[in-house]
């Protein structure tokens, strides 16, 4: 038995939600570690996006760039939790409301 597939708005209001959770996250960012799980959760829903369009137009190249994104993603998270680390080794704290330390 097939099942039928669900339908491409479904998707795109999940990716909407996702999308939205992301960016009211960064806007009352408080914590270092918040803001980068937000970041996360936008880069997530954009690649849902891709996925999405890719399975309804039976292209791939949607989902190879998804590929790369997550990628890049990893990349971005291992950097910001070094950068994050290394400021609370200094402060033993990470808010982003005083977070000048590496500024000239």
């Amino acid at each position: 038995m097939i099942l039928p597939a669900i339908p491409l708005p479904f998707y795109l209001i999940l990716s909407t939600v996702v999308f939205s959770i992301g960016l009211l996250g960064i806007m009352t960012k408080q914590n270092g570690v918040r803001l980068l799980m937000c970041v996360e959760l936008m880069l997530n829903s954009a690649n849902i996006n891709l996925v999405a369009f890719s399975s309804y137009n039976n292209d791939i190249t949607g989902q190879v760039f998804v590929l790369f994104t997550i990628a890049l993603a990893a990349a971005e998270a291992a950097i910001g939790f070094g950068i994050f680390m290394a400021v609370y080794r200094m402060k033993y704290r990470i808010e982003l409301n005083d977070f000048n330390i590496l500024r000239w």
